[in-house]
């Protein structure tokens, strides 16, 4: 049997517990740290890791990256960051984040997300072109922003009550049958569609506020204009069976005020001025020229030798007054005073008669023999 030396022994075994401990300590290296190979940090980190094309690998069930900002000098920034793949709490999300963690202590959960990648996410979910194009669901944006997708690609305006407003939510969308905004809150109500191949300026409003139905430069306040029929504006209650047209008619220069179904113009204008109308014409005006009151008691009408000193001295009715020739008028003020002068001339002509009477009876009593 070997002997060994008791203290030769007791070397070598404070020499392997020193080694063993040492290579299981923190390392700081002042210096540059140059790997010529990959990186494998983590608790499950094995011999010979396998890491195919990787040159950093993070290897366990909680991997993070921190930004700690060490920066003590007022003016300076001191928020902390942090790259996390995955939450570390049973159901958790599985999702890469970008965390604001402010001046959160060393290994603290928590933060706030700012950019949020979910497990599962399309192929191209955010992408961004060389020229700062931004792509949702597309790696050849055409536009800033350009959203992609198979059915009705959309956007949502959200408001939540945090703020003490109600709260309200829009949908923009467009598909093969409309672009459309839908409000959410209210039934989810289309109250603006466009269809596809609607004309250029189906819709435009000018600087002046303008707005132009089929013209993009209208010139009044609501200005429509067609080319290939007449221009035509329906007014539909939806509980009548005909509903109203105004229309502009190019072939015979006319506007018009039709019923949809009945077969006739209710009115039509001429750009000679005329106004034809199949009905008749009543007024809500109140007659204010006396009318019906000449046959009132108390009602004073001129004699027929003042009438006449009037209308010769003046050239004109009283009650319907001056009518220049090639001058405009009120055509219900001279209906009102045509009716009332027309009304005292029956008088005139009742007391003319009665006049005629008593002239005809004194005659036929001369007539009679003594």
């Amino acid at each position: 049997m070997k002997r060994y030396d008791l203290a030769a022994c007791t070397a070598a075994l404070a020499i392997t517990l020193v080694a063993g401990s040492a290579a299981r300590a923190d390392q700081v290296i002042p210096d540059d740290l140059i790997v010529q190979g990959s990186i494998c940090a983590g608790l499950d980190c094995v011999n010979n890791e396998n890491f195919g094309f990787a040159t950093i690998r993070l290897k366990e069930n909680n991997t993070r990256i921190d930004f700690v900002d060490t920066s003590t000098t007022a003016g300076f920034t001191t928020n902390d960051w942090r790259i996390q793949a995955n939450d570390s709490a049973s159901g958790g999300a599985e999702a890469l984040s970008f965390r604001s963690m402010g001046d959160a202590s060393a290994g603290s959960e928590g933060g706030t997300p700012i950019l949020t990648l979910t497990n599962g996410a399309p192929s191209n979910s955010i992408f961004v072109d060389s020229t700062g194009r931004v792509g949702f669901r597309t790696a050849t944006p055409v536009l800033d922003l350009h959203v992609a997708t198979s059915n009705t690609p959309a956007m949502r305006l959200e408001q939540s009550n945090a703020g003490g407003f109600t709260a309200q939510t829009w949908d923009i969308a467009g598909n093969e049958a409309n672009f459309f905004i839908r409000d959410v809150t209210t039934g989810s109500k289309l109250p603006f569609r466009i269809r596809p191949n609607a004309p250029t300026s189906s819709i435009d409003i000018a600087a002046t506020g303008n707005v132009g139905l089929g013209t993009g430069s209208p010139a009044d306040v609501l200005h429509i204009r067609r080319t290939t029929g007449p221009v035509a504006i329906r007014l539909d209650s939806g509980s009548q069976p005909n509903p109203i047209r105004l229309n502009f008619n190019t072939n015979t220069n006319e506007f018009r005020i039709t019923y949809d179904g009945l077969g006739i113009n209710q009115l039509r204008l001429t750009s000679a001025g005329n106004l034809i109308i199949p009905g008749s014409i009543t007024t809500s005006g109140s007659c204010s020229v006396g009318c019906d009151r000449v046959f009132e008691p108390d009602f004073e009408i001129p004699s027929i030798e003042e009438q006449k000193e009037f209308m010769f001295s003046r050239k004109y009715l009283p009650a319907v007054g001056s009518t220049p020739e090639g001058e405009p008028m009120d055509l219900t003020r001279k209906v009102e005073g045509i009716l009332h002068e027309l009304e005292k001339a029956h008088i005139y002509i009742s007391q003319l008669k009665s006049t005629q009477d008593q002239l005809t009876a004194e005659i036929d009593r001369l007539r009679k023999p003594q």
